[in-house]
């Protein structure tokens, strides 16, 4: 009688609100902002959104309520049920998971120099951030290369996958999502180029919408939820259950190569060779992972079947560095990994909350976030209408500490061509050189030659394959002489 009463005068405050936090909106303004203050009047609503998420918005099919199901809200016998209901797939939602990810910002700071989104350098000066923002200045071209990129958020109403009742991802697929968003991105750069910007006043571009079809949620759609899930199987990936990024990454891997062997003739789907860059043969275990030349042009080789000696690659770094945080040593060295031309972005969050981490300033992270519920789109190739398509796009730059993300994620990278790739090794090979024996990554031109360094690590040698330790132990985290690095089993 409590719960009901409690969940009772919820309902009633919700009657009598103006909020639109009852209703899941199509737009990319989040619902929380769309709430108002809807944080301060129902502080039970984000209460019970935290107690009974999974309880509701997994099972269901997330139907829009009828009128009928409207009037029963009112009702004393059926209306706390459907409080709850509301409060787990609305505004609470995003609450909910702001609790989890950390409260995010939306602010930006001239006082924090530059912004790196995806290789691309846009200055900010003090006269931008202040006021009077013209269109040509760094802020205004910053705030439409963050708005051109592809979002993938939650999605209701979707045919169920496979033989499940799962008609939405809602509370489970953000990992899923944030991945879709890291290819779309590659794609977007392959197709389009990465000065693409999406335009609100002309046609929609053709390879646009293209791409944007093969990110529908259905089985028809190449690289949906559903046939990730079926590809994933191998790799523990099931409807309901939340992934890690690296098997999200082998997850790809898997789906790019069964579309391929499809398409013996014509283009496939991903026009690109997917190298999933990880430790030692085996692949999951210990040390810095090693970006090596010649299997890169194995990966080349097998996507062309042998009839180029290289071709377009999307490159897939998945990591772990650290146990409940990242280590701080690795932080400048992500933030790096932005200014790359070859930038896709970190597949990353919290756990259980993943974001698409797309662009750096100073302490910040700038992300894409998944976690808005939007009801299921049907894009057209025939579409015109440059608002068609909003609901793949965000205007809202979000942003957490670059030191709050959790220490397990999945780093994208997209080399167009051999002179391309080239120089992400010339690159990553300079940065690797600046870690003080602690680097994400190394290159090397063969594994013979990096298991003879992994070797030579072990007997003292500064670069960066130490035997792994968790943080929490009694070393020194200043002291880099002594500490060991902060890797684990991926």
């Amino acid at each position: 009688m409590v719960l009901k009463g409690l969940c009772e005068r919820i309902v009633a405050s919700k009657c009598t609100s103006k909020s639109s936090t009852e209703t899941v909106d199509s737009t990319q303004v989040p619902a929380y902002l769309k709430a108002g203050s809807s944080d301060s009047k129902f502080p039970k609503a984000s209460l019970w959104s935290s107690i009974f998420t999974s309880g509701f918005s997994v099972v269901e099919s997330f139907s829009e309520s009828s009128a009928s199901e409207k009037k029963a809200v009112h009702s004393r016998s059926s209306g706390w049920a459907a409080a709850v209901r509301k409060v787990v797939t609305s505004g609470s939602m995003r609450r909910f998971h702001e609790r989890v990810l950390g409260s995010s910002r939306t602010d930006i700071s001239s006082s924090d120099g530059d912004i790196w989104l995806l290789g691309v350098c846009h200055k900010i000066s003090q006269q931008e951030s202040s006021g009077g923002v013209d269109t040509n200045n760094g802020l205004a071209s910053f705030e439409q290369d963050f708005s051109s990129k592809i979002l993938v958020t939650y999605r209701k109403g979707f045919d169920a996958i496979e033989d499940s009742k799962y008609t939405s991802d809602v509370n489970w697929g953000c990992m899923l999502r944030s991945s879709q968003m890291l290819v779309a991105q590659a794609l977007l750069f392959h197709k389009l180029g990465r000065s693409w910007r999406k335009s609100v006043d002309k046609p929609v571009d053709k390879e646009y919408l293209k791409i944007l079809q093969l990110f529908g949620d259905s089985e028809a759609s190449a690289f949906s939820i559903h046939n990730l899930l079926q590809a994933g199987k191998g790799y523990g990936l099931a409807v309901g259950s939340w992934v890690g990024p690296y098997a999200m990454c082998r997850t790809w891997e898997v789906l790019a190569r069964s579309h391929r062997e499809k398409n013996d003739l014509g283009e496939p789907p991903l026009p690109m060779a997917i190298y999933v860059v990880s430790g030692d043969e085996d692949g999951e275990r210990g040390g810095a992972p090693v970006v090596c030349i010649e299997d890169a042009f194995k990966h080349c080789s097998e996507f062309s079947r042998g009839q180029a000696a290289w071709t377009p690659l999307l490159l897939l770094v998945p990591l772990v560095l650290g146990l409940d945080k990242v280590n701080p040593r690795y932080i400048p060295l992500l933030h790096s990994t932005f200014k790359f031309p070859q930038s896709l972005g970190i597949m990353g969050g919290k756990p259980g909350a993943s974001t698409y981490i797309i662009g750096v300033q100073s302490e910040k992270a700038f992300y894409l976030d998944p976690h808005d519920v939007q009801t299921v789109v049907n894009i057209s190739g025939d579409t015109q209408e440059p608002n068609s398509t909003s609901s793949y796009h965000c205007n809202v730059m979000r942003h957490i500490p670059l030191d709050s993300i959790d220490p397990s994620l999945a780093i994208g990278f997209y080399c167009r061509d051999k002179d391309d790739f080239d120089d992400f090794c010339s690159q990553a090979s300079k940065l690797a050189e600046e870690s003080n024996g602690a680097p994400l990554f190394t290159v090397a031109q063969s594994r013979s030659f990096s298991k003879q360094v992994s070797g030579n690590d072990v007997s003292g040698d500064n670069t960066g394959f130490e035997e792994d330790a968790f943080l929490g132990t009694d070393h020194d985290d200043n002291d880099a002489g002594t500490n060991e690095d902060d890797w684990q089993l991926l």
